[in-house]
């Protein structure tokens, strides 16, 4: 997550009235696949051995060390290499509230297990940050130090450094989202792993006696996120939030009656919000609390579970433009908060639309607003446009998730995407080398960061591929972690069941890897000049249907200069990165004229088939 100041150029909104949108149906279950595979890309620490975006590497394995803490694991949260606890702890929670709610969905796309894999990528992350019930690590390294460098993680050479809450040094957000997560995850392997879900509840309950008997904003005691992750809405909501999820998880009055008890002077019922995010939890605590209420659970505390139901379908009627106050919409259609990151609000806001949509649905009721009344099936629908336009329907034609559709960001705010993978050349990146290597490099990224969700476009549909402009090319977990659910809804359908029953999150169904289609090298006599290498790079299921990424190595054997080659490409049934048509035949990309003896260019290509027939039809020596 970068804060510098810079201009962007952006072509005239006029122009772009002239663009189609993309109105084809969408493969959610594609996008579905993409978004979770992207948390892969996110992890620190030791990889598994079924690690799928193998372009990473292990990293941050001495995190913890200097603190006598083992802090290895967790998540990097954008297209930098810091742990912050705050966002890593609220995409854990959404990630939990999407199997939740449409565990069934993912697990006849067979995604659950991958969901769940990431969320336990999370947890156990937190567990090993809440070494006593009292203290609880809130961040490795600093947003400062390591914003000065363009490193791999593999590379890094930034102070990571650890930073905790205690009770000397209170955090009562952090704690209490922290609490949250491991409540909310303990409902999403209670099934599958009993034993482990009730070392979350144990967590959960410590955290939250924490956060509520030492009470403090977290960013007063870790002063380093201030300028990255400041909590501005206090952290009122984070204990509310908190008490809701282990209510969920536990069914104990106590979290109930401190819903009901601390509603009015803790802002549950008083805060009529349009944003939800990593800071600001009002509209998930009263989505929750409304839910409890269609329940039947309120008792004696449903005269102020209304109140928290009111400012939730406040929330909703903002988000469908029928309410008194309503949230700002590009020309295209999508929400617009604010410039920085815009999109963290778009799949939020669509996710809570998309439950409370099946809350009013099995509840049999429709949404007041103050336009009137609204059906279920509009709330669901406004969620299906917000993420259409992701996927592309849009002015510019443009899909915000990387690696899905045609016209996708080439050059992501993101270090490890934007480097050269240290499984491809080793070579140590140097904190400032990076920065005139790769970071201003014009090129698309070497390494595909499939299924990140970019900031987005500004206010007028407006976008700037650019490996500088953080603000919109900056992809984050927090942006992902809330379409797990809504792609699985939209994929799957409603599921034919109540929404408002008790939740089982069923045990994900092992499926054995796909058989790797065998790898032949392009046909090239060893004396050739020109050598090409391919290997398979990613595999997954989509529709019942095996895709496979390829990488293409093109290399100069020679000891002259490579130049005008053309390379014929048959047996190709898929879209293609790296080079450039010309005709019949593929040429060197925009970027580069030719290869200097010993050097190597990389281009990639996907589709459901064996490795495509590369062959060198020309070239000149020079």
């Amino acid at each position: 997550m970068e804060k510098f100041v810079r201009l962007i150029s952006m072509a005239p909104f006029f122009l772009l009235l002239c663009l189609p949108f993309a109105l084809a149906g969408h493969d959610y279950g594609r996008a579905l696949s993409k978004s979770i595979l992207f948390f892969e890309a996110q992890r620190s620490g030791y990889l598994p051995h079924n690690q799928r975006v193998t372009w990473r590497s292990n990293s941050g394995l001495n995190d913890g060390k200097a603190s006598g803490v083992d802090l290895v694991g967790g998540y990097y949260d954008a297209g930098d290499n810091v742990k912050f606890g705050l966002p890593m702890a609220f995409t854990i929670t959404m990630m939990s509230w999407s199997i939740i709610e449409y565990g069934k969905q993912l697990g006849s796309s067979g995604e659950l297990g991958h969901a769940m894999n990431a969320v336990k990528w999370g947890t156990d992350y937190l567990i090993k940050a809440h070494p006593q019930p009292d203290v609880l690590y809130g961040e490795v390294g600093d947003g400062n130090t390591d914003h000065y460098c363009w490193q791999r993680p593999e590379d890094m050479t930034t102070d990571r450094r650890a930073y905790k809450i205690d009770p000397s040094n209170p955090g009562s957000d952090l704690a209490g989202e922290t609490a949250a997560a491991m409540a909310a995850a303990s409902i999403v392997f209670r099934r599958s792993n009993p034993s482990y879900a009730n070392e979350l509840l144990t967590h959960a309950r410590q955290l939250f006696d924490f956060a509520d008997k030492y009470r403090g904003k977290y960013d007063s005691s870790i002063t380093v996120a201030q300028k990255y992750y400041r909590s501005v809405s206090g952290y009122n909501d984070e204990l509310l939030w908190a008490a809701a999820w282990l209510y969920q998880a536990t069914n104990n009055q106590y979290y109930l009656n401190y819903l009901g008890n601390n509603g009015d002077s803790m802002g549950g019922t008083g805060w009529a919000m349009t944003e939800f995010g990593w800071d600001v939890k009002y509209a998930g605590v009263q989505t929750l609390v409304a839910k409890f209420l269609m329940q039947g659970k309120a008792g004696q505390h449903a005269p102020v579970f209304e109140e928290y139901q009111q400012k939730a379908e406040y929330f909703m009627c903002s988000c469908l433009g029928k309410g008194s106050r309503n949230v700002q919409k590009t020309p295209g259609g999508l929400i617009f908060r604010q410039r920085w990151n815009n999109m963290q609000f778009v799949t939020s806001a669509s996710f809570l639309t998309t439950v409370y949509s099946d809350y009013l649905a099995s509840a049999g009721r429709n949404l007041n607003c103050a336009a009137g009344n609204v059906a279920p099936s509009q709330l669901l629908a406004f969620a299906k446009s917000q993420v259409d336009y992701i996927l592309g329907d849009n002015p510019r034609a443009t899909s915000y998730m990387v690696g899905y559709g045609n016209n996708y960001p080439q050059q992501v705010h993101h270090r490890g995407s934007s480097i050269v993978s240290y499984k491809v050349d080793p070579t140590f990146v140097t904190c400032r080398g990076g920065y005139a290597t790769w970071f201003s490099r014009k090129g698309s990224d070497p390494n595909l960061l499939t299924g990140a969700i970019v900031g987005g476009p500004d206010a007028y549909d407006n976008f700037a591929d650019e490996r500088d402009n953080y603000e919109q090319t900056e992809p984050a977990t927090y942006n992902n972690a809330p379409l797990l659910g809504l792609l699985a809804r939209l994929s799957g359908g409603h599921g034919g069941y109540n929404q408002l029953l008790p939740v089982v999150v069923p045990a994900p169904i092992e499926k054995k890897p796909a058989p790797q289609p065998k790898i032949t090298p392009a046909r090239a006599s060893t004396s050739a000049p020109v050598a090409i290498v391919q290997k398979t790079t990613a595999t997954w299921i989509a529709k019942g249907k095996t895709y496979y990424r390829y990488s293409t190595i093109v290399t100069n054997k020679s000891a002259k200069e490579l130049k005008d080659i053309k390379l014929s490409i048959s047996k190709l049934y898929g879209p293609l990165w790296g080079l450039t048509k010309s005709g019949n035949f593929y040429a060197f990309p925009s970027w580069i004229t030719s290869l200097a003896a010993g050097k190597s260019l990389e281009f990639v290509y996907v589709h459901s088939a064996s490795a495509a027939d590369v062959s060198v039809s020309s070239y000149t020596l020079a």
